[in-house]
């Protein structure tokens, strides 16, 4: 699918947004179709189920439940990309089945398990340096290889990045943010990769419960310079490596 313009209504930049696709269990890729030309929407607020939006794969008629397009702007809005809606089941498209289950976006597979790995060599953390370290040590003890800053200072404010993953190192004196979630969330799930959050701060409730939705990993860190895992996805992440 072909990029579309899509202008942030607040600080009027344009960006060129290609939706992503998931796999439909037939195997075809599947993605929602925007609307060239509609405008966006700011979202400021959520209410439950309003970030699913019903999709209908080409290849086999199936109407799915997949995560309604988004985009996090670098000035920090997160914006709602219309799209077109599915067509109702018809001649067209194949009948749906009731007794078959809504597939979510993200289906853990079987893995075996990993090779055990040596206890992490923490040290103190003193300053940002020292947890921005500290985090890309962990990601490196994970599995994840070649990890590194980006060569300049990023506007999406990814201080990490390897093969496969993204990560933000929150510094901050105050628990981090539900907007830093999502736009993390969002970033990776436009890079195709695994994105990481790390805090020195912790976790606002809403921003670790919207966490959990999207599968975004968690971690804290102290001042003796060990990450912890605080949810779901990063205690899976902590067991399985990367």
């Amino acid at each position: 699918m072909e990029p579309v313009p899509v202008r942030c209504p607040a600080c009027r930049r344009e960006h060129a947004y290609r939706p992503p696709s998931y796999p439909c269990p037939c195997g075809a890729p599947t993605a929602p179709p925007v609307l060239p030309g509609a405008p966006v929407v700011r979202v400021t607020r959520r209410a439950r189920g309003d970030d699913r939006v019903t999709v209908r794969c080409e290849a086999c008629g199936r109407r799915d439940q997949w995560p309604r397009p988004e985009l996090c702007c670098p000035c920090g809005t997160v914006l709602r990309v219309p799209v077109r809606p599915a067509p109702a089941p018809g001649r067209d498209a194949a009948p749906e089945d009731p007794a078959r289950p809504v597939t979510p976006a993200h289906i853990p597979l079987p893995r075996t398990a990993p090779a055990p790995r040596p206890a992490f060599r923490s040290t103190a953390i003193r300053d940002a340096g020292d947890a921005l370290a500290t985090a890309a040590r962990y990601l490196g003890w994970l599995g994840y290889h070649d990890v590194a800053r980006p060569a300049r200072p990023s506007a999406t404010r990814i201080d990490l990045r390897a093969t496969g993953v993204m990560a933000q190192v929150d510094t901050v004196s105050r628990p981090t943010a539900l907007r830093d979630v999502e736009c993390l969330w969002l970033n990776a799930l436009s890079a195709q990769v695994t994105g990481v959050l790390f805090s020195l701060s912790g976790y606002a409730p809403d921003a670790a419960a919207r966490a959990d939705e999207l599968g975004v990993p968690l971690f804290t860190m102290d001042a003796a310079g060990t990450p912890r895992p605080v949810n779901g996805p990063a205690e899976e992440l902590l067991s399985t490596g990367a």
